[in-house]
């Protein structure tokens, strides 16, 4: 009853009180519902609470903003809710909120009949804040994971900012990291067309239009820079999690370090289970050696041999290498077998990137098992690989013309042409 009184008195004292007492008075109905956070009443007091940041948001001509920390709460309703009536409110008044209070907008026209394009202070100091973050955590595990590889002691990496924050009871690290898969794949759509000015066509011709090149030139940027650091971000945790993999084998862990689903696992996961994000991925993902690790363990769930593993077995064979998944399509049985389980569309996309990837790395000289080797043998190697592509489109081709299917040439010619294009070059 009482926090009912709260909710009521929340929309008369609008006028009198600040964000920062709205904020509060609003929180304090969610207070008692964490002691009891599945019963009836805490359901009841989450629903008082959606129809609070409702009320103080919108009822009003010139409704308030709600704070950044009530925007974070009913989001959490939404991601821990129970029952549809939670999850379909939340969503609604999130979706509320944005359209109401954008983080970029466009101002109204002044006297000379201009416009400017609006970005909320807010969103860009997150944004900027979570690259300072990456940055501080990227300066401590670097030299940290370097000295690991020379003397291979679990013992400096386990110190590191980096897995103290993942092993944290504080934060929901597979949240964290499918929130990081969904906010690079985003933002990738925003800055797919930049050019080299650093805008694209659409968003130059907006910001000739508003006269505010710089601010939306800026934005593109941060947006940019954000999508690199998360991707910086993975990257780290998937050399944390080779090298405690590495230190377990070893027998320097213990139980004290806890267990974590390996990243890779987590973002194969989403990938597999929403394809609408694969294509946006693979585009943005652009670090090759990782690209091509995380589209071999794709093609590995559907291909590989189960085998006895043990904790201290090093399952590593050439299976388990792209000239393994190439091997794969070697044949029209094992083909067709590949395609019942992955659309032929994905697995073009896939072959494409990864080939992509290798070419980056050759070109690098970062080839996996030939990192000493001499140029020639390089050369050869890329050789076979390029053969093995294009045997792989043509066994896709064929294997899926006899299956009935509708699979034009167009996809192996055009592999083939940047094949030949890369070898005369």
């Amino acid at each position: 009853m009482e926090k009912r009184k709260i909710s009521n008195n929340c929309s008369n004292a609008r006028g009198r009180i600040n964000r920062g007492g709205m904020e509060a008075n609003i929180l304090a109905i969610l207070d008692s519902a964490e002691s009891h956070k599945d019963s009836q009443d805490a359901k009841d007091d989450r629903i008082d609470f959606l129809e609070a940041v409702r009320t103080a948001s919108f009822v009003p001509e010139n409704g308030t903003p709600p704070t950044e920390k009530m925007v974070e709460a009913v989001f959490q309703i939404l991601r821990e809710g129970k029952s549809l009536e939670l999850i379909m409110s939340s969503y609604e008044l999130l979706n509320e909120i944005e359209k109401s209070f954008p983080r970029v907008y466009i101002s109204e026209s002044s006297g000379n009949g201009s416009r400017d394009l609006i970005v909320i202070n807010e969103s860009l100091g997150n944004m900027l804040l979570f690259q300072y973050l990456v940055n501080v955590l990227e300066g401590d595990f670097v030299p940290r994971i370097n000295v690991y590889k020379e003397s291979m002691k679990w013992s400096f990496l386990k110190e590191c900012l980096l897995n103290m924050l993942l092993g944290s009871r504080r934060i929901n690290y597979k949240v964290l990291m499918k929130d990081c898969l969904s906010t690079i794949c985003g933002l990738c759509q925003d800055y797919a067309g930049i050019d080299e000015s650093g805008c694209s066509e659409t968003s130059m011709e907006k910001s000739s239009e508003n006269h505010n090149n710089d601010v939306t030139i800026a934005l593109l940027e941060v947006q940019k820079t954000t999508c690199m650091a998360m991707q910086k971000l993975l990257i780290m945790i998937m050399e944390l999690d080779i090298s405690k993999k590495q230190a377990d084998m070893k027998g320097q862990t213990t139980r004290a370090d806890g267990v974590r689903t390996p990243l890779v696992e987590i973002i194969l996961d989403e990938l597999t289970y929403d394809r609408d994000i694969l294509s946006p991925f693979l585009q943005v993902f652009n670090d090759p050696k990782w690209k091509l690790e995380l589209i071999v363990q794709y093609f590995l769930k559907y291909t590989a041999k189960p085998s006895v593993r043990t904790r201290r077995s090093n399952s590593h064979s050439e299976d388990s290498t792209f000239v393994g998944v190439l091997k794969s399509f070697s044949n029209s049985s094992s083909t067709k077998n590949i395609i019942k389980k992955i659309d032929v569309e994905v697995v073009q996309l896939l072959l494409a990137h990864a080939f992509q990837a290798y070419l980056s790395m050759s070109s690098q000289q970062h080839l996996p098992g030939l990192s000493n080797c001499k140029e020639a043998e390089i050369d050869s190697s890329l050789m076979e690989i390029s053969k093995n592509v294009i045997a792989a489109f043509n066994s896709l081709r064929g294997a899926d013309n006899m299956s009935n299917q509708a699979l034009g040439s167009c996809g192996v010619a055009n592999i083939s042409m940047s094949i030949l294009l890369h070898l005369i070059s």
